[in-house]
């Protein structure tokens, strides 16, 4: 099993004020040469937008945008005609493709929004741009994986999908609890990405925002030192 630890302490970080923002990867003024990527995960953002404020209509192409909402209420508008509200247990997917433009505003004028953004290399280059959102109420359930994200051709009911051979989900965790996550696609890392609470993998201790790159690996097993919510996201190592 090979391993690469992400302490949620050597995060790129950014406070416009209006949006304060810490970044997995490189991304905009943050570089880190040994923090490109992983696998076909490049971005993954965990952003607060303050009330009243938000993203202005900007270009996306040839990407998977995948939104996952904590708190408060994210405004979307697009080129394509969508205008939806997502809310906390919701999970947003775009696909950029070709091209399209979005705007992204806090739907509330004095509560702060918070989410995950991350952005997957998609299998091919100059799709359809599309638009979807789901609510996952079974996000709340204890010591149960939520399947929020599954591949184009492995479309399972009630979950989301992208045209990449990944897989994102999500469990809250009791305290001391263990669990296997297995890896679903034969060659395919897991990027595990704490929530909240602290767990331990390969030995390693892992606190709120502190990740874990695994792959070279069938499963990986995960404690809960203290109750946790996990993200996993599997991706393909190439």
């Amino acid at each position: 099993m090979k391993t690469e630890l992400h302490p949620a302490s050597e995060r790129g970080h950014a406070n416009h004020g209006w949006l304060d923002s810490y970044h997995s990867f490189s991304f905009a003024t943050y570089f880190n040469p040994a923090r490109e990527k992983f696998g076909c995960l490049r971005v993954l953002n965990d952003d607060t937008v303050a009330g009243g404020t938000g993203f202005d209509l900007h270009p996306h192409n040839n990407m998977e945008i995948v939104s996952i909402i904590l708190e408060g209420a994210l405004e979307h508008r697009d080129s394509i005609g969508n205008v939806q509200v997502i809310a906390p247990g919701e999970v947003q997917v775009m696909t950029a493709g070709t091209g399209i433009y979005h705007a992204e505003y806090n739907h509330s004028e004095t509560e702060a929004v918070k989410f995950f953004q991350l952005w997957i290399f998609p299998r091919e280059k100059g799709l359809k741009p599309r638009y979807d959102q789901v609510l996952f109420p079974g996000q709340q359930k204890q010591d149960q994986l939520v399947t929020l994200v599954t591949p184009d051709n492995k479309q399972e009911e009630n979950a989301l999908w992208i045209h990449q051979d990944a897989y994102i989900s999500s469990i809250n965790l009791k305290k001391n609890s263990v669990f296997d996550y297995r890896i679903r696609i034969a060659g395919n890392g897991v990027f595990v990405f704490v929530i909240d609470g602290k767990i331990v993998v390969d030995g390693n201790s892992l606190p709120a925002r502190d990740a874990m790159g695994v792959s070279e690996t069938q499963s990986v097993q995960i404690k809960a030192i203290d109750a946790s919510k996990v993200l996993f996201i599997e991706i393909p190592m190439r």
